[in-house]
């Protein structure tokens, strides 16, 4: 399988680390970060590599070159206008032609085992593959909310914590099939979250969620930049480090707490804990807006993270206090169980 990585960004926000250096040049553990993904796609067995450049272009082909002294084959497309995610991707359509293609960002940290998303791609035959990863602070993403079968069946782009149903966010790190490209027009402003992921559910083709096991990191501002080092340093971030760097142990993970107070669930990570819940009560015709909303003849149960504090709330309306106060009961039992099994 070939790849294409997208290295257009110009990361403003990162430029009091970087200035002005490309965000994929900024160095993690002395290399650069656009590094690591080579060398990830390079242990997965993708050689063959195209980089969609715009910002800095010609720093970035100093840098690896035609990729000989990785061990890879790489080529360069770079975008005259900005094309969004999607339409610098297809700016690349000569490099793919037929065949399905991997695309991963030149400048996310992440030591995912692509050969397992390459095998679920192949054995589901989506239209699109996408890397989903859990989020226990997920409002700056894109969420992903999935089915029982690992299909995705909606997008929710950085919601506040009432629209949070689940903690799976999009890693930017998708497998593609040529006719989901033919939705791109070619040479125009196309991204995929906003515009081609959306048109090809509702043209009912089926978007695969792959949940990622491993780290990963959008490495978007200075706090996560210096977060991402201290965390291949310690050893968190399974990668290459350069000579000079040193992989400390981890320290244990802290264990997580539950309790109950009235009809709000406390729980360690409430994101999770709605995604959770999403695969519970998903196919029982819930409302997804603003967490789940259940409605009957005479009664209605919500349920939903709260955004001031680290819990779940459960509340009902009904046609009397009897059969309110049986609704949240139940429903803060059931979801309080699936609270104590996140870990299982």
């Amino acid at each position: 399988m070939k790849a294409i990585i997208m290295a257009g960004g110009e990361g403003r926000r990162l430029k009091p680390v970087t200035g002005d250096t490309p965000k994929p040049l900024a160095m993690l553990c002395g290399r650069p970060i656009m590094e690591h993904i080579i060398l990830l796609l390079k242990k997965h067995g993708i050689t063959d590599i195209c980089c969609a450049l715009k910002y800095r272009a010609q720093d970035i082909k100093d840098c690896f070159g035609d990729g000989e002294r990785l061990g890879v084959r790489l080529q360069y497309r770079v975008e005259e206008a900005a094309l969004g995610t999607a339409g610098g991707v297809k700016n690349c359509a000569d490099f793919y032609k037929d065949e399905d293609f991997l695309v991963i960002s030149g400048d996310a940290a992440c030591d995912f085992d692509l050969s397992e998303m390459i095998a679920a791609h192949k054995s589901r035959k989506a239209a699109a593959t996408i890397a989903l990863f859990p989020e226990a602070e997920p409002l700056r993403y894109g969420l992903a909310l999935c089915d029982r079968e690992g299909y995705i069946r909606s997008f929710i782009e950085k919601p506040d914590w009432g629209r949070v149903v689940t903690n799976l966010v999009n890693t930017g790190i998708y497998i593609l099939t040529p006719r989901a490209m033919q939705l791109v027009p070619q040479g125009k402003e196309f991204d995929f979250a906003k515009d081609l992921f959306p048109a090809l559910l509702d043209g009912g083709e089926k978007l695969l969620g792959f949940q990622a096991d491993g780290y990963w990191c959008d490495i978007g501002t200075p706090r996560s930049y210096y977060e991402c080092c201290a965390d291949a340093l310690a050893g968190r971030f399974n990668i290459s480090l350069a000579g000079g760097f040193e992989a400390a142990s981890e320290s244990p993970a802290a264990k997580p707490r539950s309790g109950m107070e009235n009809a709000d669930c406390i729980c360690c990570d409430r994101a999770r804990l709605m995604d959770r819940i999403s695969c519970a009560f998903l196919g029982l015709g819930a409302e997804f807006s603003d967490g789940f909303l259940f409605r009957g003849g005479d009664y209605e149960l919500r349920i939903e993270a709260l955004p001031d504090s680290a819990a779940v709330r459960i509340s009902a309306n009904a046609s009397d206090t009897e059969t309110a106060g049986q609704l949240v009961s139940s429903a803060s039992a059931l979801v309080c169980e699936l609270e104590k099994r996140l870990d299982n």
